[in-house]
């Protein structure tokens, strides 16, 4: 291609270097000189026409190869990220299902330990009533018995000072003391007896209330959304605490 080039450089310089006609645009160029470098170009045409052909082959041939591998490419890519997806996908569904197994099983234990909670109250509660009934009982029984006792020692007494005239009127005192004592005392056991018995039901009635809000604290962690991996969990103890 090299020779093309310089041969047509030639035949310019000729062209322009001829003598020109005379009253014209015309000129005379030597024959031999021109036909000599047309032949150069002839015969170094053919090669280079070749050779670029082959380049030209070849290009395609490149081109074609790049477009075959690109389809290739973008066929695999395709594939392995449809891949991807299907098993993202799988992997969401697994982190779905065991994240709702797990808030069915919380779910479940938080309910059955409000259900034991609530036995064990209900429990404790019958046996706080059942042991203030039994002390509130024996408590009126006890003052009841030191009321007879007081009445009798009063009647006694005064039986006894009935008969001895100058303290007639000391042993009316004196019983009426001793009966007035009496209802005193009975009143003050039965008075600590129901404020025995309010201090255990103001116990067990905190203890209801602190079990009722773990309780909805757990129902109120359970409606929350589920967290995928990575988010703590916590559990009904930690509302307890």
């Amino acid at each position: 291609m090299y020779r093309v080039f310089e041969a047509l450089d030639e035949l310019v310089t000729i062209v322009e270097e001829a003598r020109g006609v005379p009253m014209t645009s015309s000129c005379v160029v030597p024959r031999g000189e021109a036909l000599e470098l047309l032949d150069d170009i002839r015969d170094a045409l053919p090669g280079e026409v070749d050779d670029a052909q082959d380049v030209l082959d070849k290009r395609d041939q490149l081109i074609q190869t790049a477009r075959t591998e690109a389809a290739e490419t973008i066929t695999t890519a395709n594939t392995e990220a449809d891949r991807t997806v299907s098993d993202a996908q799988a992997e969401a569904e697994r982190i779905l299902a065991d994240a709702r197994a797990r808030a069915e099983q919380m779910m479940g234990d938080a309910h059955g330990e409000a259900e034991r909670m609530v036995a064990a109250g209900q429990a404790e509660f019958q046996s706080l009533t059942d042991r203030s009934r039994a002390e509130s009982e024996r408590m009126i029984q006890a003052g009841r018995d030191a009321y007879e006792r007081a009445i009798e020692d009063g009647r006694a007494e005064q039986a006894r000072l009935v008969a001895q005239t100058e303290v007639v009127q000391a042993a009316h005192g004196e019983a009426a003391r001793i009966v007035d004592e009496a209802h005193v005392e009975a009143d003050k056991q039965r008075g600590d007896c129901d404020a025995y018995v309010d201090g255990k039901l103001a116990e067990f009635s905190e203890l209801l209330a602190t079990t009722l809000r773990t309780v909805d604290s757990g129902r109120n962690h359970l409606r929350s959304p589920v967290n995928l991996p990575g988010n703590s969990r916590t559990s009904l103890y930690d509302y307890q605490s």
